[in-house]
């Protein structure tokens, strides 16, 4: 398409958007003066869809009708209610329903699959991942590579992009698997890089360790709702990810975990906890752990209603709309902001995102000047920083509009 660096544009490309009307279903924050925001900050907190104040009501009115009871007399059933995001949560990322599992955080599933998959022998006991991974990913693999009695210094390799550029590649990857053959026992990536935005090549990654015998799990807090994924087609192992972001359940909300059906029948180690064991005689109390043979093995405690219900509400929409037309508009929303973006005659700002990315882009200030993102702000943006010298920005397929991606670049080109 020939873009155009014009409101009119804009307005067409809104006026001929199939998913213009949603964005009328979720709550825009407001400025002082009573304008909306531009809200370009849904990789870090997406924005409430108004419906979830329903779905919320609903479990709260059937708590005060029911109480304990409404475990089963509920609308909807409390007992078995995470069940109710999984058909969900199995499109989004691209798996059968029996290997996904809404359950806990995102780090505490992330510690709960490497109990399984990270099982380290004095010769194979590596962990790849980012340099500029996501700091509690770091912070938990080097837990981790500590508890089994291995120092984070020699145990923990960190991938690193080439002088110059900004991404990893793959062959890089593939390279530093092949050197450090046999010690390596697990690759643990984010599926989307926080930072700069990189969609990793999950196949190809996911491919070259399993010849090498090295398990995979990658962090999806960046990628879940936001680009394609076939966890299942590719045989990643496990990966997790939180649903408060491209997902919309609010701040802190529960969380998802994929483990790949080849595992769910093995002898893998877990931590247990009742709501894991076998469903025919959990309420039998036996004294042995029988784990369910599907990625609901891997949980703990019985999960927040409340925070179900909020994901709930979120996914009804990705269900009405769907991932493959989520995925055009996110194309057409990002691509239209990388050509404003590149009209813009300034050597303060480079884009460091490379083309394998989702809906967010990476802008790269000079010097780290952080004045820059303060007179965004100041003028209607909410976006976000990064240290040391990155402005996020993510047009978010579901409320973003065209108009919000002219704005910005009219905000962002007066500001510099």
């Amino acid at each position: 398409m020939d873009y155009k660096e014009t409101l009119d544009f804009a307005l067409y490309l809104d006026a001929k958007d199939e998913l213009k009307g949603y964005r009328n279903q979720f709550h825009i924050p407001l400025q002082r003066n009573g304008e909306e925001h531009i809200y370009m900050c849904g990789n870090s907190l997406g924005l409430q869809p108004k419906i979830t104040k329903d779905f919320l009501n609903q479990e709260l009115d059937d708590w005060a009708t029911f109480g304990v009871e409404g475990h089963f007399q509920a609308k909807n059933p409390w007992m078995p209610y995470h069940e109710f995001l999984t058909e969900s949560y199995a499109r989004i990322v691209g798996a059968k329903q029996s290997e996904v599992v809404a359950m806990n955080t995102l780090t505490v599933n992330l510690h709960l699959m490497m109990v399984s998959f990270y099982r380290p022998t004095a010769k194979k006991h590596k962990i790849i991942i980012e340099e500029d991974a996501f700091p509690s990913d770091i912070y938990a693999v080097e837990s981790q590579i500590e508890h089994h009695g291995f120092s984070a210094a020699s145990s923990l390799i960190k991938l690193k992009s080439r002088d110059g550029e900004s991404s990893i590649r793959t062959e890089d990857i593939a390279e530093i698997i092949a050197k450090d053959e046999g010690e390596i026992a697990l690759i643990m990536l984010g599926g989307v890089n926080y930072y700069t935005g990189q969609v990793f090549d999950f196949e190809r990654i996911t491919k070259i360790a399993h010849s090498k015998g090295i398990n995979v799990g990658f962090d999806l807090a960046h990628a879940a709702g936001n680009i394609k994924l076939e966890l299942h087609e590719w045989g990643v192992d496990f990966a997790v990810w939180c649903s408060y972001k491209y997902l919309n359940s609010g701040p802190g909300s529960v969380a998802g975990a994929f483990i790949h059906e080849k595992h769910h029948h093995s002898n893998l180690p877990r931590f247990a906890g009742w709501w894991g064991h076998n469903k025919e005689d959990r309420f039998k109390m036996p004294d042995s752990f029988l784990p369910i043979n599907t990625a609901e093995g891997w949980q703990l405690s019985n999960p927040p209603i409340l925070s179900l219900a909020a994901i709930r509400a979120s996914l009804s929409i990705f269900d009405e709309v769907g991932m493959d037309k989520l995925l055009d508009k996110s194309k057409e929303l990002t691509g239209y902001l990388l050509f404003l973006l590149s009209t813009i005659n300034s050597e303060r700002i480079s884009i460091i995102t490379p083309k394998e990315r989702g809906c967010q882009l990476s802008i790269r200030v000079e010097n780290g000047n952080k004045k820059l993102f303060g007179s965004i702000t100041e003028k209607g943006v909410i976006a976000d920083w990064r240290d040391p010298d990155v402005i996020r920005i993510a047009p978010v397929p579901l409320y973003n509009s065209f108009e919000d991606v002219f704005k910005f670049y009219t905000i962002l080109k007066d500001a510099l």
